[in-house]
């Protein structure tokens, strides 16, 4: 499961420790609420069907899959089924892809999520095996999934604006420069991002 709250805060006053911009922020924002999805496939095909649609539609469109397809859309069920019944329940023809190559991964063995690697690059190396599964959606897989303390999602824009913010910044940091920042967070970038989308969602910072 995904860094819990003792955990969380934990993290965060190591960073306000390491760096007067993080207390002074943490003084401003306060602690976050954890960020924690159940382990496994439902939860990442969950994230492929929530791709590019608002919140709302994805429930709507996943209700209508486990209705068709049983309680967490088993991995044979979405292998097996046709075009027509994937569309009538919202899923485009790229999406189906998707959620066929996930299912096709865990069929034969080559995806368990009960025994990821251990190590963050080879986990997401494998988690992006699965066609639409980017770095982004690897990463937040196993930090709210999997509560991995140190996953570092650099390349998230809200995560970027408020690291920005919360260094005070003049502009904010580039994808590089994020990922080259958080060098020093070590081994609490996992709660660095946590606090960051809190942050991002305040005037205050």
């Amino acid at each position: 499961m995904g860094l819990g709250q003792q955990q969380l805060n934990a993290g965060i006053d190591a960073l306000a420790a390491l760096d007067a911009n993080f207390a002074r922020a943490l003084g401003h924002a306060g602690y976050p609420e954890p960020r924690i999805r159940a382990p496994g496939y439902p939860t990442l095909l969950r994230t492929i069907v929530g791709q590019q649609v608002s919140v709302a539609a994805a429930n709507s469109i996943w209700n209508k899959l486990e209705a068709g397809f049983g309680e967490g859309c088993p991995a044979e069920a979405v292998a097996a089924a046709d075009f027509d019944a994937l569309r009538a329940c919202g899923l485009s023809g790229q999406k189906q892809g998707y959620a066929k190559s996930l299912a096709q991964l865990i069929l034969a063995g080559e995806l368990q999520f009960d025994a990821l690697p251990a190590d963050d690059e080879e986990a997401i190396a494998l988690l992006t095996k699965v066609k639409g599964i980017g770095r982004w959606s690897a990463e937040i897989y196993l930090l709210f999934a999997e509560g991995r303390p140190d996953i570092w999602p650099a390349g998230d824009l809200a995560v970027q604006e408020a690291v920005g913010r919360i260094l005070q910044l003049e502009a904010r940091p580039s994808e590089k420069q994020v990922r080259e920042l958080g060098e020093a967070w070590r081994p609490h970038r996992g709660a660095a991002a946590i606090f960051s989308w809190h942050c991002y969602n305040m005037d205050v910072i």
